[in-house]
């Protein structure tokens, strides 16, 4: 019928669970919401502008949050080695974690963080969507940028991948959407354990929506 659904909460529940772990009552939980999206904006902006990644494989794979009364656990996950984080910075995660308690405001809370690496980065779609991002800001061809991607991917050992771009490609006037597939990527069903990711990269002809999909296990 061409409704669409994004594939991640499709799944939740079967193969798929929630990024974020924590209960409220009605009338808080739009305050609990809020205060999730301002840990996870200020986690963004602070590793884009403090940390010097040496590594290839650059950026936040994911960040997990659960709440309890008195602690708020942050997991974040990440495709190089948590030592590149700390390097030249002498206080670095335990700064990290007072700056983010003072952002919050949390007095009867304490903020915990902890960094965990990803064992294969390339087969996570946030850290291939940022790796295309960079190359379509250097004036790469798209199609190359996507089967280098594609190529990446077969490494990691997933199943299938898809990938598509839409907007003012290749600065044509017209905006377009173009896509490439490999392997299988069956989005119908539900036990199929599917990662995906959106991202939006900002070039000199406009913005263009980047959507990789990644078929890694069958259950």
């Amino acid at each position: 019928m061409g409704q669409k659904i994004n594939p991640l909460g499709f799944r939740l529940g079967t193969t798929q669970s929630h990024h974020s772990l924590w209960f409220a009552q009605p009338k808080n939980y739009a305050e609990g919401l809020q205060e999730d999206q301002k840990i996870r904006d200020y986690i963004k902006a602070y590793v884009q502008k403090n940390m010097r990644i040496s590594s290839g494989v650059e950026g936040i794979a994911r960040i997990e949050i659960q709440k309890r009364i008195d602690l708020i656990q942050v997991i974040i996950f990440m495709g190089f080695p948590t030592k590149l984080l700390i390097e030249n910075r002498p206080l670095g995660i335990e700064e990290f974690q007072k700056n983010l308690q003072k952002e919050l405001n949390c007095v009867n809370r304490k903020c915990n963080i902890a960094f965990e690496r990803i064992s294969k980065p390339y087969g996570n779609p946030t850290i291939l969507a940022k790796f295309i991002a960079g190359q379509l800001k250097n004036r790469v061809s798209f199609r190359k940028a996507m089967k280098k991607a594609i190529e990446l991917t077969e490494q990691a050992d997933t199943k299938g991948i898809q990938i598509q771009i839409a907007g003012r490609i290749d600065g044509k006037e017209i905006a377009r959407v173009e896509w490439i597939r490999e392997g299988r990527v069956p989005l119908q069903t539900i036990r199929a354990k599917m990662d995906y990711c959106f991202h939006t990269v900002r070039t000199i002809y406009g913005v263009l929506g980047i959507k990789i999909w990644i078929f890694t296990d069958e259950e």
